[in-house]
């Protein structure tokens, strides 16, 4: 699904700042892993993100939608997110859990 630019930013906006980085091109998922705003629906980077609905069919609503790097995205999960992928310690990189 295709999203706006602005519900795009909205949600980005929502990922954990970390306060060691540059919040306008990285931040995190709810599972921890590294995310780079630039890579927005790339699955060909680790840092690839997507734009998740908390509840399935629910709404459009910015309240019901999440960022989730890419394979956190593609493991489901409804209400709560399945983690495939978190950061790893030192640096910016991401892992497999």
């Amino acid at each position: 699904m295709a999203f706006r630019e602005q519900i795009v930013q909205q949600v980005w906006d929502k990922g954990r700042v970390d306060p060691d980085h540059d919040p306008d091109i990285w931040r995190k998922d709810e599972c921890g892993a590294w995310i780079k705003r630039s890579h927005y629906s790339n699955r060909n980077s680790e840092f690839g993100w997507e734009i998740d609905h908390i509840n399935a069919g629910g709404s459009e609503d910015l309240t019901n939608l999440r960022v989730l790097q890419w394979q956190n995205y593609l493991a489901g999960g409804v209400g709560r997110a399945i983690c495939k992928v978190t950061a790893s310690i030192g640096g910016i990189r991401n892992k497999e859990k």
